[in-house]
């Protein structure tokens, strides 16, 4: 059934239940006029642009895409003809990438920066010799939240969102790793918990800034993507948005930057139904860094 833009907050809790196993990797099929970086993509300017139109973009819902950080393997969650949702990867095999059904829908996708986890909001995946291991849960405190979308720095540290209703105020919170003990999870400050439906949060590897989407006082529309830079003293800078070029009326949520730092990569609600993976040269965030 195709998801309306209506619909948001279904869609949003959706995402933060996923499936409970990992199913068997089907037959992969070979895109072959796929050869080069980026799935073959003409990388964009300051103006984004629909990520590998008619391969990865189409005129249903494609969701979480997210690069490996070795640029090797790109994840999403897409709709098929029938608007049914699976979880799949394109695979780079020498300069050829191939398309793989991994399972069916499952929490949105993030590659740690080492590579080793697969979060899927409030589960996740080890990295193994043959593949990526069974679905596990995070357990403990994390069983509190219903998260959607978890990522995770360099130093181990997580930063998740939870599911917010209508009007309401989902909290960005984070979990670092002391001494090998992962501490108990705490709201971020409140320059970047302001406001309403805060959501996708994306931590830089060097913990440097934090993207989220919510709804503030003065933005442009349904979701707006936000940023907060890392100040001299510790503390979380104010939030700011992301501006004009990157957020309009419709709905723009889950932005990430590409591990190796060229591109900022984002979701847009197109039409009804139709949510598009789009990228842009990620210069945008330099261009709001305090000097």
């Amino acid at each position: 059934m195709k998801r309306a833009s209506a619909a948001l907050t279904a869609l949003l809790a959706s995402l933060a239940v996923g499936v409970s196993g990992h199913a068997q990797d089907s037959t992969d099929k070979e895109a072959p006029e796929l050869t080069g970086p980026y799935l073959a993509q003409t990388p964009p300017g300051n103006t984004p642009e629909p990520f590998a139109p008619g391969t990865v973009t189409s005129d249903r819902w494609e969701y979480g895409g997210v690069f490996s950080p070795d640029m090797s393997e790109f994840y999403l969650l897409k709709d098929d003809d029938e608007g049914e949702t699976s979880f799949v990867v394109f695979e780079q095999h020498g300069d050829r990438w191939r398309e793989r059904h991994i399972s069916e829908r499952v929490g949105q996708p993030y590659v740690s920066p080492d590579g080793n986890m697969m979060h899927l909001g409030s589960r996740f995946m080890t990295r193994t010799d043959t593949g990526w291991s069974e679905i596990q849960s995070h357990g403990g405190a994390f069983e509190d939240f219903r998260i959607m979308r978890m990522t995770s720095s360099l130093s181990g540290t997580y930063f998740f969102d939870e599911v917010g209703m209508p009007g309401g105020n989902g909290r960005i919170r984070y979990s670092r790793l002391v001494d090998g003990t992962r501490e108990e999870p705490q709201l971020v400050s409140d320059a970047v918990n302001t406001g309403e439906m805060l959501a996708h949060p994306f931590i830089a590897p060097d913990e440097s800034y934090l993207l989220w989407d919510g709804r503030k006082e003065g933005g442009y529309g349904s979701s707006d993507i936000y940023i907060s830079f890392r100040q001299p003293n510790g503390d979380w800078g104010d939030a700011i948005n992301l501006g004009e070029a990157i957020n309009t009326p419709a709905w723009e949520a889950s932005a990430s930057v590409t591990p190796d730092g060229k591109f900022l990569f984002f979701h847009r609600t197109v039409s009804e139904g139709n949510v598009d993976i789009f990228w842009v040269d990620a210069q945008v965030i330099e261009d709001l860094r305090p000097e």
